[in-house]
């Protein structure tokens, strides 16, 4: 498995995880997928609505269809989503998996030490429902870097 970004995404959704510490940023990422292979062409900021945004991440339903729809809109689709791990690993916890459930998509986590962006990583979802799905690691290829 393998999520192609483009570096200007990649840099620019890093620096969103910066500028969002010390609480979790979070966003979507839109482009096409086949089965072994997603492609980022946009990254969509979004506000993380969660109660506890310092440890969670949540992103709202409306701002979610509405991003969903403009996409479709221009030929796009979601891809995957992102969010940041503040000054802890680029690694999912528990309550990642508990969360996500877009089976078949990418989940990003850009971990951020002291307001820095460190290690990015990315996790496919897999699974045939709530009951059997899983996280496994996924390539991150940034297109266009030195």
């Amino acid at each position: 498995m393998t999520l192609r970004i483009r570096q200007q995404d990649y840099e620019a959704m890093r620096c969103q995880c910066e500028q969002a510490y010390p609480a979790e940023a979070c966003g979507i990422l839109l482009g096409h997928h086949d089965r072994d292979e997603r492609r980022v062409e946009q990254i969509v900021p979004c506000r993380n609505t969660h109660s506890d945004c310092s440890r969670r991440y949540s992103i709202d339903p409306v701002e979610l269809i509405r991003v969903q729809r403009q996409a479709r809109e221009r030929g796009r689709e979601i891809v995957g989503f992102y969010h940041s791990h503040p000054d802890h690993p680029a690694q999912w916890s528990q309550a990642d998996l508990e969360d996500a459930h877009w089976i078949g998509y990418s989940f990003v986590i850009t971990s951020i030490e002291q307001g820095k962006a460190t290690e990015t990583r990315s996790f496919f979802l897999n699974g045939t429902g709530e009951e059997s799905k899983g996280f496994a690691a996924e390539i991150v290829a940034v297109e266009g870097q030195n």
